[in-house]
Formats: structure tokens, sequence, C-alpha cells
């Protein structure tokens, strides 16, 4: 290959870069706007609120690959504790981006494998799944005991809340599978579902990839 050639070639996989970049920061963008709408749950205390925040960053992974997607989700975590702020001195916030990871990372890696609406379905569940058991190890050794901290109450008082809601929770193991895991589960199978019926759409702006 001639020099130009090597130019041509170096100036393609630059404007690839850049473009991979805006819109990893636009995607990250936009799911910090859809984390500030939040669905409250009947089955679990009102702390737990759903959002459709992993939609967008999904989409970039299934466009761009897991670790775009990781980076989507690391813009979207520090721009909502910008906004917001942390109650829990960024332990909570730390904690949430790898509950988001643990669901588009394991989804990613396996729709690269074979770019098929079949091998996206089967990412997604196996992300909904992976999610929902570290959701429950990290509520259950992290996230909790974080607020409790923050909030000066004891990790029994915040199972007590999952008890006026669900008299079944009585304890922390009981917590985190009747409350934590199915809402993890809900959420996974709703951005899911949504990633699903919208990626055809956007995916031809998205590196013009498609299922």
């Amino acid at each position: 290959m001639n020099s130009s050639g090597t130019n041509a070639v170096k100036t393609t996989a630059e404007r690839s870069n850049l473009r991979n970049l805006v819109q990893i920061g636009m995607l990250g963008a936009v799911s910090v706007v859809l984390m500030m709408f939040e669905i409250p749950l009947f089955f679990a205390p009102s702390f737990y609120k759903i959002d459709l925040s992993e939609i967008p960053v999904l989409i970039g992974t299934f466009a761009m690959g897991p670790v775009a997607g990781m980076f989507i989700e690391l813009i979207k975590v520090v721009l909502h504790m910008l906004f917001k702020g942390s109650s829990t001195a960024g332990v909570g916030d730390f904690a949430n981006f790898l509950i988001g990871c643990a669901m588009i990372v394991p989804a990613g890696l396996i729709y690269q494998k074979k770019k098929s609406k079949k091998s996206a379905v089967i990412g997604m569940i196996a992300g909904t799944l992976f999610m929902a058991f570290i959701g429950c190890f990290l509520n259950a050794f992290v996230l909790l005991p974080a607020y409790g901290k923050a909030f000066g109450m004891p990790v029994d008082a915040l199972v007590a809340m999952g008890t006026a809601v669900n008299p079944a929770i009585n304890s922390l193991l009981t917590f985190v599978v009747l409350a934590v895991a199915p809402f993890n589960i809900l959420k996974g199978l709703i951005v899911g579902v949504i990633t699903f019926l919208l990626y055809k759409h956007v995916s031809p702006i998205l590196h013009g990839t498609q299922f």
C-alpha cells in the first residue's frame, strides 16, 4: 500500500473514532436525562424506582461494542452525580455503574459473536439475569449499608420498609430475593424489549449496523 492509501486508511479510522466518541457522549447525555424519570414499583420500597436510562447504553453497546457501552454507562453515572450529587460519597453511584455494566457487557459480548436478532435476545436475557444476581449481591453488601449509613438508619430499618410493602420480606435475604431481584429482572425485561424495538431504527445512524 502506498503512502496515499495509508493516509486514507488513517483518515477513515480517525473519522470513525471521532464519530464513536461523539456518539458515546450523546448516548451518555440521553441516558442521564432518562435517568431523571423514575417509575415507582408496588412490590419494593419507595427508594427503588425503575428508569429507562439503560436503553441508550444498550443501544450503544450493540452498535459499538461492550467497551463503548461501559463508557456510556460511566458518562451517565458521572453526569448524574454532577447534577444531583451523591448521598453516599459516590459509593452508591459506583455500585449502580457496576450493576448497569452487569447487564450490558454480557449482552454486548454475546451479540458481538454473531450479530443477529436471536443473539441479541439471548444476550439481553443473559445480561438481565446477571444484572439481577450482581444487583442482589451489591444491594446486600454495598448499597443498603451505604444508604443506611448516609441516612443514619440501620439495615434492619431498610428491611422493615420492605416488610411494609410485602410482609414476606423479613430479612436481608428475603429483601434481595423478593424486592431487589424482581426489580432488576423487570427493569432488564423492559429495557430489553424497548431496545429491541428501537435498535433497527437507530442502527443505521450508529455505524450502519442492524440486527
